[in-house]
């Protein structure tokens, strides 16, 4: 399947004029919404902490769609940072209309291997940084009559998922922000949240290696114990995931909020 080729879901005019403002933007899922964005038409600005990745990525984009791309390279642990960039990328770039809330996930294991430090970088470049970003952007959201926050978060929040449990909490609180949001945001600004399984990244590659450490398995042995888990039997392809981001980023699904959608391949068992 080429979803960014034949295959592509949406009109390439599906987001034209809208500017979408993507965290975690350099690889995994976070790259892979970027390029739906850029080829639905959208005005893409790709955020993460690796310039020279990010530029290489904008001329990616510029190749998939018409739209106007810029990059904006931004640690989110570092609120002083967020605060004194935002509205520059407003002035020169003008309202963001999509938000996608995006970070790489904490490192794997028990829940009480952690202490109580172990849990401040995640929380600040998670839900601190999408606290900070949705403050700043919501009021041009409404000024737009448009707005889409997007979390891209893990099926962790329906099912904790064995040995990364502080990213279970931490994706539980991100939904219940979330959630509460969508009771509070103006009626022209969705949010949601869409739960990503066993895809494809770098990230699914560090858990394995991480697991494979601690259990003396072989990464052969750890994925195949996922793909048992899951009906499709195979990872998800980080397009796919990228797919139903940006439907919730259309106009189209204006009457979709306060939705957790996993794109797991079926692999949660509960309802």
């Amino acid at each position: 399947m080429d979803l960014l080729g034949n295959d592509f879901p949406y009109a390439t005019t599906a987001l034209k004029g809208k500017h979408v403002l993507v965290c975690g933007a350099s690889k995994g899922i976070g790259r892979a919404t970027a390029q739906m964005m850029a080829k639905a038409g959208a005005n893409v600005t790709v955020s993460a902490r690796n310039a020279d990745a990010l530029l290489s990525l904008c001329e990616e984009l510029a190749v998939l769609g018409e739209g106007d791309h810029a990059s904006l390279a931004l640690d989110l642990e570092d609120q002083k940072a967020i605060r004194a960039a935002l509205p520059i990328l407003l002035q020169q770039r003008g309202n963001v209309h999509i938000l996608i809330n995006n970070a790489a996930g904490p490192p794997g294991g028990p829940l009480l291997a952690n202490h109580l430090d172990d849990f401040e970088a995640p929380f600040k470049r998670h839900l601190h940084a999408a606290h900070t970003l949705t403050q700043l952007l919501v009021p041009g959201m409404e000024s737009e009559g448009y707005g889409r926050i997007i979390q891209i978060i893990s099926t962790s929040v329906k099912e904790p998922i064995p040995n990364i449990g502080l990213s279970n909490t931490l994706r539980g609180a991100m939904a219940s922000w979330s959630k509460t949001l969508s009771r509070e945001l103006a009626p022209c600004i969705t949010i949601n949240n869409v739960l990503p399984g066993f895809t494809d990244t770098s990230r699914l590659g560090s858990l394995a290696a991480s697991i494979q450490e601690r259990t003396g398995k072989s990464l052969e042995e750890v994925q195949a114990g996922w793909l048992g888990q899951v009906p499709i039997e195979r990872l998800i392809d980080p397009l796919e995931t990228a797919s139903a981001i940006s439907f919730l980023a259309l106009p189209a699904s204006g009457g979709i909020r306060g939705v957790s959608l996993a794109v797991d391949g079926g692999r949660l068992r509960s309802i």
